[in-house]
């Protein structure tokens, strides 16, 4: 089984090397990292192109920046592996989860797999209010268009068999991917898990990059995606 692990990449010259550190200390071994960084303009190439050349399997690069849905799908679409899984640039996930991420997919029970910052026990950095009430509506109102039972739509963690990701046609170029993803991979009727992770979430002045204009395109997605036939 080999795992392909896609990260896409913006402007993340602070926490690049220590990412790709973490997702190669990661279980399994067996795995493929790609970054596709879009059109980094504060460094982040030169790291990419110096010390972590030798560390991952490939580095695609975008000559103009699209966003994360377009760094997703050029990410995809390469991936080798049996099982897909997305990878933020930005420390606010931890890839020593990926085994429990893994474990339904593994197990047979599912062919796609979510990571709940809002399941379980795991630690959670306590931050913004109104984003946890935007993500919540957003996830319920995701939840009555697919009726599926998610508690985070807008998750990063989402793992697939390659075979389902990739037979899906990406649209979105930034933050809707989520949302569109979603609605997507609910009509193919395919077996569904969350898994509870941790969430050591960024400030702004950390350099946090979705907003409220997100949010909006989000609820857009929504309706677009799930009421296309």
């Amino acid at each position: 089984m080999l795992l392909s692990v896609v990260i896409p990449c913006f402007n993340e010259r602070e926490t690049i090397a220590a990412v790709v550190s973490a997702v190669r200390a990661a279980r399994p071994n067996d795995k493929e990292i790609i970054v596709v960084d879009d059109c980094s303009q504060d460094g982040t190439c030169e790291i990419l192109r110096g010390e972590i050349d030798t560390l991952v399997d490939r580095v695609i690069y975008h000559e103009v920046n699209q966003g994360k849905g377009a760094a997703l799908r050029t990410g995809i679409k390469a991936a080798r592996g049996d099982i897909v899984l997305i990878q933020d640039a930005d420390l606010e996930y931890d890839p020593a989860e990926y085994s429990n991420l893994l474990a339904p997919i593994l197990n047979n029970q599912a062919d796609v797999v979510f990571g709940s910052r809002f399941l379980g026990g795991a630690p959670h950095r306590v931050l913004y209010f109104w984003h946890r009430v935007g993500n919540g509506a957003l996830t319920l109102l995701s939840n009555i268009f697919t009726n599926l039972n998610l508690t985070d739509m807008e998750t990063c963690y989402k793992v697939f068999r390659r075979e389902i990701i990739q037979a899906i046609k990406i649209e979105e170029n930034r933050f809707g991917f989520e949302p569109e993803v979603t609605a997507k991979v609910a009509k193919t009727r395919c077996r569904i898990y969350e898994v509870g992770i941790s969430y050591y979430g960024r400030t702004y002045e950390q350099g946090k990059k979705i907003g409220w204009k997100d949010g909006f395109r989000a609820f857009w997605c929504i309706l677009k995606y799930n009421l296309r036939r």
